[in-house]
């Protein structure tokens, strides 16, 4: 079975008609599982919202109750592209809540993998500033929860922007191991190759900055070559994905060229990093042209589900191949070998 968190009607996170962070995002996500087939499969999440308890494990309770009071004055701009009304802050609880209720439903043995089409998106928001469409960090939430259960998690963001907030808070800590395939260069100007890790934590960051017009060819050949080398290293327990799909050919946000049937393959590659099944959280977060949401999303699922759903044929042929050699030397160097 695939647990699918996601609610259209619980959500209150208010912004501009023409903003390209919109509600109709979390619809268009779920219409793209039930197109790929799976509609049997799905077993719906109860929705529920994280506690303080579990978000001050990333964000501090400064900012968290200025983020909330906000909220319950009615709102207002955190930065030129962050908007919050005065429902966002319940909506962002039940995001992140979502993402923490799929990993209880796996540990559960209520399905084989996860997808949680919520939103806010999460990966931006670093521990003390809401960015990027960002307010809390979603995905950090449950790896923070899951770290201090002793497992060990790796997180893969596709989106294609650089999760410049999950790469912050987990600079230092080596229960996560952050890769991270972008475009470069691009909002927000974070994710070089150089950005390996901290002093305590070497090489548990790894970036893949791409060229505008890369496509899936060069990030499976990351996927398979330098990504796989550091899971098999970092031996992860479970894996959650930051599953953005504005790196779509169609997206209006940036300029890489992935079609879906590149998301079903680099989601089945993820679903092989896992130690087992009932281990992989898909988290959306970017992905604004929403047929495109819709495809990708759906190719996304049934892969995690071993399942074949390739509404688009592949993409290859773009540039980028030498980033490969350029990360893997980064990473040889950060773990001083």
């Amino acid at each position: 079975m695939l647990l699918v968190a996601g609610d259209p009607e619980l959500d209150r996170h208010q912004v501009s008609s023409r903003h390209p962070e919109r509600a109709a995002r979390v619809g268009a996500a779920l219409a793209g599982i039930d197109q790929a087939g799976l509609a049997d499969a799905v077993v719906h999440l109860e929705p529920r919202r994280a506690t303080l308890a579990e978000l001050e494990r990333v964000h501090p309770l400064g900012y968290l109750e200025a983020l909330r009071a906000l909220c319950r004055a009615g709102g207002g701009d955190l930065d030129p592209d962050t908007t919050v009304s005065s429902g966002s802050w319940d909506t962002a609880l039940l995001a992140a809540g979502a993402v923490l209720a799929a990993v209880d439903g796996l540990e559960a043995g209520a399905g084989l993998a996860a997808f949680v089409a919520a939103r806010p998106p999460g990966h931006h928001a670093t521990a003390d500033r809401a960015m990027g469409f960002c307010l809390l960090n979603n995905v950090a939430v449950a790896a923070a929860a899951l770290a201090e259960r002793a497992q060990r998690v790796l997180v893969v963001d596709w989106d294609v922007h650089h999760g410049n907030g999950t790469q912050a808070i987990f600079w230092d800590d080596p229960r996560v191991l952050y890769v991270s395939t972008h475009q470069w260069p691009l909002y927000p100007g974070t994710g070089r190759v150089q950005e390996t890790g901290g002093a305590g934590a070497p090489g548990t960051n790894l970036n893949v900055p791409l060229p505008a017009g890369a496509t899936g060819d060069v990030l499976l050949e990351a996927f398979d070559g330098v990504v796989a080398e550091a899971v098999e290293r970092y031996s992860p327990t479970w894996v959650l994905v930051s599953a953005g799909f504005d790196a779509h050919r169609d997206d209006p946000l940036a300029a890489m060229a992935l079609t879906a049937g590149d998301f079903a393959a680099m989601a089945e590659r993820v679903r092989r990093f896992a130690p087992g099944p009932a281990r992989v959280v898909a988290v959306l977060e970017g992905g604004y042209d929403l047929d495109a949401l819709r495809l990708s999303v759906g190719a996304t699922a049934a892969a995690l589900m071993g399942e074949r759903y390739v509404p688009e044929r592949p993409s290859s042929g773009g540039p980028g191949g030498e980033v490969v050699g350029a990360v893997r030397r980064a990473r040889q160097a950060a773990m001083g070998a």
